[in-house]
């Protein structure tokens, strides 16, 4: 062997000697994970059961706290692969309910139905706050199993040793606002494309097993989110025959954003904190998983800095199309709508697969990779301002967007 061979096994020997004594050191540290989402439970439960110690600070009293049963959904067409299998195989579930749905009923500007079906689930309907089944109640109890520690009512302001950033957005650039209900109507999923329901989003209407949730998710005119729950209302009420008992309001936001890197030194962002949700339609659960877990992983190996390859490697092309699907989508206008929507039945008349459909013009593509640089940097600067009114909204407004604002700039 060479003299310079055997400096460079030397140099190989002393920086796996000095990668060993690290993982050394930090597998006896605690992990602290700020906040307990989706995302930080993840997380959480990845490092519990590979026998890291773990403590999670939510600045609520309980996980969920956000939400009261509302029905939300968790796609499953980005991928061939079903998501709950994805899922099961990280040991992410589900053992919380998610029941399929294999069929939609889209309606056009002018209330025209479509109804689209799937063999396949094209989306799971799945519960969310702390009570049984719900996804957030279950994610508690796996973390508890596995001996992680919660540290409710507690804020964990920094992370001097490192850890894991998982309290949600910093910020909103799409509102919902709707109504959680009981109700004796049929189980459905219903979805309403119209900027007089929802401006350049979309408003949907989920029933199932005796509840429902009513929402509009705009990503403009946030000021005026009143006069839009008041139309999905009447308008939802003549197509479908809304009933509903016992309703309660809602709402909330989604940020997203495709982030230079995840990492701050040793702090790991992860999920909405991060900006890891479908820009296109807002879709974060299992982005959220996901993005846990494979910070989680880099934790593992004792190489932080990993989790930017890792996150990029499994979410970053479709992160990149999302954006660059959001961009197209809301310059389509209520014309635009109406095109997609008779694409769509064209399509399906050859190959009726609706979750088929939804893979392929999601996914991403060459010349959506080629279109990302460009409406990345047009795009950025616009989300740092989204949703301010032209007007400005007064210090006292209490719609949903001001309170997302406010609440981030404490933050």
């Amino acid at each position: 062997m060479t003299t310079a061979a055997q400096r460079r096994l030397a140099v190989n020997r002393h920086a796996t000697a000095e990668h060993d004594i690290y993982c050394c050191r930090v597998n006896k540290e605690p992990v602290i994970i700020s906040g307990a989402g989706p995302a930080g439970m993840a997380a959480a439960i990845t490092l519990a059961r590979a026998g890291r110690c773990v403590s999670i600070y939510e600045r609520h009293r309980a996980v969920g706290s956000r939400f009261h049963g509302d029905l939300q959904g968790l796609e499953n067409w980005t991928t061939a692969a079903d998501v709950t299998d994805e899922l099961a195989g990280l040991g992410l579930g589900p053992g919380f309910s998610a029941v399929p749905f294999h069929e939609a009923v889209l309606f056009d500007p002018q209330g025209g139905e479509h109804r689209y079906r799937s063999p396949q689930p094209m989306a799971y309907i799945v519960r969310r706050g702390d009570e049984d089944g719900a996804l957030d109640r279950w994610l508690k109890e796996e973390a508890l199993a596995a001996g992680v520690e919660f540290r409710f009512g507690e804020v964990c302001r920094t992370l001097p040793e490192g850890g894991i950033e998982a309290g949600g957005p910093h910020g909103a650039h799409a509102i919902g606002i709707g109504y959680l209900f009981d109700t004796e109507m049929a189980d459905g999923a219903y979805i309403a494309l119209s900027d007089r329901l929802a401006p350049k989003g979309y408003a949907y209407l989920l029933i199932q097993g005796g509840r429902g949730t009513l929402m509009s998710w705009m990503y403009d005119d946030f000021h005026n989110e009143r006069r839009y729950l008041d139309r999905c209302e009447a308008f939802f009420q003549s197509r479908v025959g809304l009933d509903m008992k016992n309703r309660r309001r809602t709402g909330g936001a989604a940020g997203f954003y495709y982030p230079r890197t995840a990492c701050k030194g040793r702090i790991l962002y992860v999920g909405e904190s991060a900006g890891f949700q479908d820009a296109l339609w807002g879709f974060g659960m299992r982005y959220a998983l996901l993005s846990g877990h494979l910070a989680a992983r880099a934790l593992l190996s004792g190489r932080p800095g990993d989790y930017d390859c890792l996150w990029r490697e499994r979410l970053g092309r479709q992160l990149q199309a999302g954006l660059v699907n959001r961009w197209f989508y809301q310059r389509l206008g209520e014309r635009g709508y109406n095109a997609l929507l008779s694409g769509i039945d064209r399509a399906l008349r050859e190959k009726p697969d609706g979750r088929n459909w939804l893979h392929g013009y999601t996914a991403p593509r060459f010349w959506k990779s080629l279109c990302f640089p460009l409406i990345w940097r047009r795009y950025r600067a616009r989300l740092k301002s989204a949703g301010r009114a032209p007007d400005r909204s007064p210090a006292d407004c209490v719609c949903t967007w001001c309170r997302c604002r406010r609440k981030a700039r404490r933050d």
